[in-house]
This record gives structure tokens, sequence and C-alpha cells, in this order.
């Protein structure tokens, strides 16, 4: 295949299509290296559109690891809106990268990192797009390998036609060891082809080739086991774990988009992992153990970054930013530093009882004074106390309470519905502590202009997690019950005027869900809607329900199944899971356990701060949980001013 730009025949289609500045290229830290130059080429796909994809951190980072290598180079592709896409069949012109435009059939490696299961679609829509044979028995060593990466690559059994490999875990040390072993085999002149290098990768014990394993299936359709299909594989495959974060301060040159996007800021994340044990979170669950960066880690990656970008805010990352046990002194650290610069922090979401007015204080101190975010995930405390998410209502009051005080006007809640065991009256919660919400906010601030939004997604089952048995609640019942909230919360209308309340309905949560525990049966359901038009399902204008629901009535009944039997149906202890064979560290009987204490509305602490509850991680991850604090202090840059690293755009450190 051609390894030329395709540029000269994508610019004239650009003036038909909306957006067009997200398919040219040229961010400020792009990198585009010479094709010849190069023995292993990467390209990086995130499998959504440009203005979603490109602040991608997972993304970012591998792009500069591969790149630091000489003899390597990647650049990056993103899912092509369908305007483009049908105007590219009609042209003649592939699926592209967006830093050198070349041809990404003519890559060494596609490798796509999910977020969501709902870009399974995007994926079939870029290897067509790309000339690539959509299923993977029909590859040859012509065609790249189409290596899956991400949180949804912990069950990749839906897409596993469709994929050659992927990778579980950290990407960071698992990239360069995929390079290795292909510029090995391309060395010794691709010996055996394509089944050798993919029985390369899976003898590492760290790259799961989905061909090379064979699922067998009991009468009333459940998984009786998955075994290897040949020798040199292993049984199971482990998700990669990257320790010490410091070692890796990536991304040192973030990318900065010509297109809005999504965040427009520069992340660092602080660490990596979390313990609090949410049970409804398969994030939580798959990155333990908790690894920090350190404070002198994180304050050379802002000052880096920030030189290198000339970005104005900063978010500080991780599952919970606020547990970095240092978070105090990263905050004051870093607002001392860029006292009188237009320099502004921001956290993520933080949890009730780990915020604090002194941390709130320290990120806005350079002015910026946005909204504060809180997930009580359950209206009630009995609910709470089933998904393990210890936040009192007392608790939630006082802490915004504090921040109304303090000059906040905008508190954001966010809920999730759906949950196992919620009834009616546990989501009619969430509209009292609401309301309690804004009269506490106008007795503490003496002011009748504060708003309180409440955000409710639909619950979805994940693998890896203690809820990955429960049955999924039914569109029809969630969206009910957010009908009864929203007239709840309309009630008073002297308080309900200050409630905002966003939601998304049931529908596109359960296809996640049948996605997010499905086997390789789905896979031609996939395919189906795929080739009816489904792409963008994650974009509520571009997602169809109806064409998801007949494709899996058509295709699951030849297998004898449906829609309910993956979505709403309760799983029972000793079913094999589609994912068992995947070890992300976590033992399942302690899964299970943690599974019945949730059906008993027993909660767990926090391991980070507790004795070990043996969830598995860290004997089998041979890892173990780092926490400060250290007693480290972020030393100021002086002076602040012209010519200094912070105000010198043309700064790099390292």
């Amino acid at each position: 295949m051609s390894v030329q730009s395709v540029f000269p025949q994508l610019e004239p289609l650009l003036p038909q299509v909306s957006k067009p500045v997200q398919y040219v290229g040229g961010e400020l830290n792009a990198t585009v290296k010479p094709w010849e130059e190069a023995v292993v080429r990467w390209c990086l796909m995130y499998p959504d559109a440009y203005e979603v994809g490109l602040p991608n951190q997972g993304i970012m980072i591998l792009y500069e690891i591969l790149n630091e290598q000489p003899d390597v180079l990647a650049e990056r592709t993103y899912a092509i809106w369908p305007d483009l896409a049908k105007l590219m069949r009609e042209n003649g012109v592939p699926q592209f990268t967006v830093d050198g435009h070349r041809p990404v059939g003519a890559f060494d490696v596609l490798g796509v990192s999910f977020a969501t299961e709902l870009g399974y679609t995007n994926l079939l829509n870029a290897l067509d797009l790309a000339g690539i044979p959509i299923h993977a028995k029909d590859r040859t060593e012509d065609h790249p390998i189409v290596l899956a990466g991400g949180h949804a690559a912990f069950n990749p059994e839906p897409i596993a036609d469709f994929l050659d490999a992927a990778v579980l875990g950290d990407g960071e040390e698992a990239v360069l060891e995929v390079t290795d072993i292909i510029r090995a085999w391309k060395a010794e002149g691709c010996p055996g082809g394509r089944d050798e290098v993919l029985t390369r990768l899976a003898e590492t014990g760290g790259v799961y080739i989905p061909r090379f394993y064979d699922v067998e299936y009991l009468p009333d359709g459940r998984i009786q086991r998955v075994v290897p299909n040949r020798d040199r594989v292993p049984y199971r495959v482990f998700k990669r774990t990257t320790m010490e974060l410091d070692e890796w301060p990536y991304p040192k040159q973030p990318l900065v988009p010509l297109a809005e996007s999504v965040h427009e800021r520069m992340s660092v994340e602080i660490f990596r992992g979390c313990t609090r044990g949410c049970r409804f979170c398969q994030a939580g669950m798959i990155t333990r153990p908790v690894r920090e960066r350190s404070i002198e880690g994180i304050g050379a990656m802002v000052q880096r970054g920030l030189a290198n970008t000339g970005f104005e805010e900063v978010g500080l990352l991780s599952l919970s930013s606020a547990d970095h046990s240092e978070i105090a002194e990263v905050t004051k650290g870093l607002a001392d530093r860029y006292e009188g610069t237009k320099t502004g922090l921001s956290l993520p979401s933080t949890r009730v009882d780990a915020f604090n007015v002194d941390l709130a204080n320290e990120l806005s101190r350079n002015g910026r004074r946005s909204g504060l975010t809180f997930a009580p995930e359950g209206g009630s405390e009995r609910l709470r106390k089933v998904i393990n998410k210890m936040v009192s209502e007392e608790d939630l009051i006082r802490t915004v309470s504090t921040a109304y005080a303090n000059g906040w006007r905008q508190v954001k809640l966010y809920f999730m519905c759906g949950l196992p065991t919620e009834t009616d009256e546990d989501v009619l919660q969430i509209a009292r502590m609401a309301k309690e919400v804004i009269k506490a906010g106008r007795v503490a601030s003496g002011r009748k202009d504060i708003r309180c939004t409440i955000s409710i997604g639909g619950f979805v089952p994940k693998p890896h997690t203690p809820f990955q048995w429960a049955a999924q609640c039914d569109p029809d019942t969630v969206d009910n019950r957010l009908r009864k909230l929203r007239d709840e919360i309309n009630t008073d209308r002297s308080i309900g005027r200050n409630i905002g309340m966003r939601y998304h309905d049931g529908k596109p949560a359960l296809i996640e869900g049948l996605l997010s525990r499905g086997d390789r049966r789905l896979g031609r359901v996939i395919e189906r809607v795929w080739r009816e038009g489904g792409q963008f399902d994650g974009w509520g204008e571009h997602f169809s329900y109806d064409r998801w629901v007949e494709a899996a009535k058509v295709e699951l009944e030849q297998v004898g199944l449906d829609l309910a039997w993956y979505t709403t149906r309760e799983r029972e202890e000793l079913e094999v899971l589609p994912w068992d064979h995947l070890d992300s560290g976590l033992d399942k009987e302690w899964l299970w356990s943690d599974w019945q204490d949730a059906l008993d509305e027993r909660e767990q602490d926090d391991c980070r701060w507790t004795p070990c509850f043996d969830c598995g991680v860290c004997p089998a991850m041979n890892t173990d949980i780092q926490v400060g604090p250290t007693g480290k202090v972020l030393l100021p840059i002086t002076p602040v001013g012209t010519g200094s690293p912070v105000r010198n755009p043309a700064f790099s450190q390292g």
C-alpha cells in the first residue's frame, strides 16, 4: 500500500463537510517523522470524534513514548464524521492519520483505545475505510495488527472477531514490548507470517490474541469454558501495571488542538488507581493498586506542560484527585508558584468527605471559581451502602453549605439510576437531597440566587466489579423513575426553580450493558448494526435504539438467546463469565463476597488506610499500594516574571 499523503485528494472534500479543521493536523507538539527511517510504525486511534479523542491522555502518552524511539513512528487517527466518510468512499480516499495524512492500512499496528463500548461500530467503520478486512481471520501480513486497549479491553470478547490482539491495563511499557517483538520479527524476515508474530505476542502472557482461544458453550447458552487452541499460548492473560509513575512523566509536550475540544486545558495525572471500593466502578477496580506521583514529579510536569502548550488551566486528574495523600501540599505549592499569573487549577469530581474549603480556595486563588461537583451516586443512605459510596446526607449538606458560604453559587451533584436493589423511593430521595442543599445554601450564603444541578446517568454493570453478576435495570423502569423524580423536584417551585436536572434515557445504557458483558456471539450483532448505518453510538443524534434491538433480535435468535439474556438477567456465582480468562488481578471469590455484602447493605472501608481485604491485586500483580505523605513541599520558581520558566513559552525541561 502507498504511504504517500492522501491530503491532495482529501483537501477538495473538506469545504463540503462540517468542522473540516479537525482533519488537517498540524497541532502544536504534533510529530511527523520520516516514514523510511522507522522500522515499526504505529497508528493510534481513539474511536470517536477529534474533539473528544484529541485530549485523551492515554493516546497522548503512548504517542509521545513511541515517537521518542528513534526507529519508531506513531501517528493518530480519529473516527470520521458521516459527511466526510461518505465523500471519502465516493472518491476513494482511505482512512488517514491527521499527522502525515498517511493511509492507516500502511502501518504495522493500529492501536485502538476504547474508553466505552459504544465506540465499537466506529472501529468497523475505520477498518472498512482503511481497506483493512473487518474480520481478523481475513487479514494477511500486509495488514496492520489491530490491537485494542483501554478500559473496555478488559472484556474484548464482543469484538473478538475484529481484533488481532488486546492489552489489558497500563500501556506505557506494553507498547514498547510489543514494538520490540515486531521489530525482531521483521529483522528476521517475518518468519511464519502473521501467525508467528501474534504467537510471539501471546507468549508474553500480557497480550491477548482472541483467535488463539476457543469458547465452548452449554446447551442453555452459558459458557462452559475458554481454552487455548495451540501451544505457546497461556490459559490466562494478565493486565499490565506501571508502578513508578515518576519514571513516566508523560505527556511532556501535550497536544494543543486546532479545533474546539471537550477539554481546553493541560492535564496531569497525579495518581493512578483507587481503593475506595465503589462497587459499580470498573475504573476503580481494574486500575488497582493506588500509585501516587510525587509532589516534585507533579510540579515538574505542570511546569513543563504549561511552558510547552500555553494553556492557562491545569487539570489535576485521577479517579478521585482529592484522595492524593498530599493534595493540600500539591495545590498550595502550585497556587504559590503560579500566583499572579493567569494559571488556574482544577480538580474533577471531588468526594464530599475529601473536600475542604482550604483546598477549594487554593484551586481558585487566581480568580477562577467554577462550580463544584460532587458525586453521591445514590439518593438514599440505604442505596449508598449497597454501592459502597458512604457519603452521609449530613456530610453533604455541611460541605455544600461551607462552599456556598465561601462564595460558590453553583453545585453539581452526580447520581446514577437503575442501581442494584434500587426502588422508586431511593430515586425520589435525590429530590429531597437537592432541596435540602438549596435550603442550606440559602442560609449559609444569605442569597437566593444559588443553584444545584443534579446530573443522572443510567447504571451499567461492568466486568471485573462486584456488580458483574447483577441484573441490569430495564429502560422503561429507569425512565419512569426519572419522570417521577422530575415531578418531585417541581412540587415546590420556590426551590425547584433553582434545581437543574440533566439525565439520559435508559436506552443507550442498556446497549452499553449488552456490549459490556457480552461474549463473541455479539460480534454478529455489532456488524449488522454497522452495516445498517450504525456509528457514533455515544452521540444522541446518531444512536438508534431500535436498530440495536432489531439487530440483536435477528442475530441472537440464531443461537437461542435474546437481548434480555445478556442484560436484565442476573448471573449465578459459578457461571463462567466471558472475561474470566482475562486476569485483572481481582480474585473472583472476593468480588462475589463483595456482591453479597452489597445485597446485605454492608459497606467496606478504603484499604489504603485499613488492613488488606484480600482483593487479590497486590500479590497477583506483584505490586503494592504506594501512598504518602512524604513530607516534601513544592518549591517555588523564582522570579516569576519575564523570562522565567513559568512565563517563557520557549522553555522546555527534559
